[in-house]
């Protein structure tokens, strides 16, 4: 088999970071005796700097993106279609809000530390939390829920939020990737060189990877 680092960029705010994910999971299922992945979920905030509480979903769209009622709703048909796609159901009526997401990454961060597939199993839950029920992922009970359901030690994940524990770590891999270039999620980063950009199809993925293990992209 072939190692593959993957840095998977994204932020738990952004619904095509769990399509990505998704689909990217499904393709190395597909890979599964052909590559090794060892898998990273790398810090990005889609809105820093979201004060708390939080805004009205589509408030925000139309304020960042000039979109309409009418165009939202088409693209959380999209979103919902790809998702189903790679066994993802988001919230019927969509997010209701958009929260600050750092402490989420605090706690991704702690999470990479406590053994392999710890941190992505973590972020399934943040995922699943904020884009599947559509609940406050700012609200410390709902992060320290996605903890337990990840299996992880609640105690010493209260500890890190009750403190600035992983804050400066995680500043710094945000500033990594934004001053390598990475504007949009998900990201995501093949042995330190190859990127593979949003929420692309199983295929796409299966490809890419497919193509880098064997040497044919160097």
């Amino acid at each position: 088999m072939t190692p593959l680092k993957i840095d998977f960029v994204s932020d738990i705010a952004c619904p095509w970071c769990a399509v990505g994910l998704g689909a990217l999971e499904q393709a190395l299922e597909r890979l599964d005796g052909v590559v090794q992945a060892e898998l990273h979920f790398q810090p990005f905030e889609l809105n820093p700097h979201m004060p708390p509480g939080g805004q009205d979903l589509g408030e925000h769209l139309t304020e960042k993106y000039g979109s309409t009622p009418e165009q939202q709703a088409q693209i959380r048909q999209t979103i919902a279609a790809r998702g189903a796609e790679v066994g993802f159901e988001f919230h019927p009526g969509g997010r209701g809000r958009v929260y600050n997401t750092f402490n989420a990454h605090r706690l991704l961060h702690w999470a990479e530390e406590q053994g392999t597939g710890a941190q992505h199993q973590l972020k399934k839950a943040f995922l699943e939390a904020y884009q599947g029920r559509a609940e406050c992922v700012e609200d410390a009970d709902v992060l320290l829920a996605g903890v337990a359901a990840a299996g992880l030690d609640v105690a010493a994940a209260r500890e890190v939020l009750a403190s600035d524990a992983r804050t400066a770590e995680v500043r710094e891999r945000q500033q990594f990737y934004t001053q390598a270039g990475i504007r949009s999620v998900p990201a995501v980063i093949i042995n330190d060189k190859h990127l593979i950009s949003g929420g692309q199809p199983v295929e796409v993925f299966e490809q890419a990877l497919r193509r880098i293990a064997s040497g044919e992209v160097s």
